[in-house]
């Protein structure tokens, strides 16, 4: 089990039409119906997905993601009990030599000649390519592939749109940065043959909500309850100097939308029983059983829709951190005496004004300074010369000029106040 970190993202429960799910699952059946339970979280931190069975007789699940399932379910053969969650989360303790680091990479389709959001027969098209080429399994929904798997990778569709991959865990860095290179290198090997693109930025910068078709994450493990408290704790007490590290998504429908980090944002403004700071993971009490009264107590999340339901540098900061003990320890002590109203006012105001962002006597990006030291030191006690990883976080921190500042000065400069160029600078 791990926990899973993204940045500006909500772990929702969704009700839809059948999709798979990236997740360990386990399940329960009845003789009628079949009833699955997905463990949401906080924006960009922890996740555990527990889906406890299944179907209606009609065919409608809740589900937390869209993407393909990497093994098969374990089928429990009693009803299920709020302990056997509290188990369940338990079992997924692993010694730290077993830890590893699993990737999601994801990225907005265009065309190139457009730019306008590609559509879901672009991406069967897509799809059907890559497994064709690159000997992947197809992931079928009826008559429509809706994913890829190969070994413990899978390649699946975001409700936007967005192409993502869900790597396998791996052991180092480098090993992560060559699979995500791999995956562009097969990606653009057959997109480039369709006149279609992908985007690295963090929300659609030029057209509207309704012009995105709606179609069919690092993640890092924990050796005990004690350990995930730890790394819980980090991951949202930190999780503000990370959107303002990797903040570039200052453009919606064609012009500034007045936030460098609009991803972030738009979740904030969502639904806070997913994406707030979830202060009861710094109580003296928090734990696996208090996070099981939480995840049951969120309410279902579901969109509707034409009488449907429907459903490299980030990494090593954040492995830096959580993976070495010194580091992570210094962390907890750093933020130890930062206040609920402190982390949900960075929360808040760091979407806007990135490291800029006022914070006691100063300002994040001197705390930022910190962390990112911190980050160093913990890639360099792990010995796999990861911290080259660093190099691009680090000129950030140096400068404090985010990704989505740089954007803006373009906007306003040589791009003439057009986002068009943008498909152009960031190309995959």
């Amino acid at each position: 089990m791990a926990l899973s970190t993204h940045s500006g993202l909500s772990h929702s429960i969704r009700t839809g039409q059948r999709q798979p799910v990236t997740s360990a699952i386990l399940t329960t059946k009845t003789k009628t119906r079949d009833t699955i339970f997905t463990f949401p979280s906080s924006p960009t931190n922890t996740l555990h997905t527990l889906r406890l069975d299944t179907a209606t007789s009609r065919g409608h699940q809740l589900i937390v993601a869209a993407s393909p399932p990497t093994e098969d379910a374990v089928i429990a053969t009693h009803p299920l009990t709020k302990e056997d969650l509290v188990r369940y989360l338990a079992s997924g303790c692993k010694p730290k030599q077993k830890w590893r680091i699993g990737t999601e990479h994801e990225k907005f389709g265009f065309e190139l000649g457009t730019l306008r959001p590609i559509k879901y027969e672009q991406i069967a098209e897509l799809l059907n390519g890559i497994a064709e080429r690159f000997d992947w399994e197809k992931i079928m929904e009826g008559d429509n592939i809706i994913g890829l798997k190969q070994g413990k990778q899978s390649i699946s569709l975001e409700p936007g749109g967005q192409f993502e991959l869900s790597g396998a865990p791996l052991e180092t860095l480098h090993q992560t940065c060559a699979e995500v290179n791999s995956h562009l290198y097969q990606v653009k090997a057959v997109t480039e043959e369709m006149g279609i693109g992908f985007l690295g930025i963090g929300f659609q910068p030029k057209w509207e909500i309704k012009d995105i078709p709606i179609m069919p994450k690092v993640n890092l493990d924990f050796d005990s309850e004690a350990d995930m408290i730890r790394k819980f704790r980090v991951g949202l007490a930190l999780q503000p100097i990370a959107t303002a590290l990797f903040a570039n998504s200052p453009f919606k429908e064609g012009k500034p939308n007045g936030y460098l980090s609009m991803r972030s944002h738009i979740w904030s403004d969502t639904d806070n029983n997913r994406t707030g700071m979830l202060p009861f993971v710094f109580d003296d009490t928090f734990g696996f059983e208090q996070y099981v009264d939480y995840a049951l107590d969120v309410p279902m999340y579901f969109a509707y829709r034409n009488h449907k339901y429907i459903d490299c540098t980030g990494m090593s900061f954040k492995v830096g951190l959580l993976y070495d003990e010194v580091s992570l320890q210094s962390v907890l002590d750093m933020t130890a005496d930062w206040t609920k109203d402190e982390r949900q006012m960075l929360r808040n105001e760091v979407p806007k004004t990135g490291l800029k962002t006022t914070f006691r006597d100063g300002q994040l990006k001197h705390i930022a300074e910190d962390v990112l030291q911190l980050a160093r030191d913990g890639l360099e006690r792990r010995g796999y010369k990861e911290v080259g990883f660093l190099n691009e976080v680090a000129e950030v921190v140096r400068t404090g000029v985010t990704p989505a500042e740089k954007l803006l000065d373009l906007y306003y400069g040589k791009w003439g106040q057009s986002v068009d160029p943008v498909f152009e600078e960031l190309l995959y």
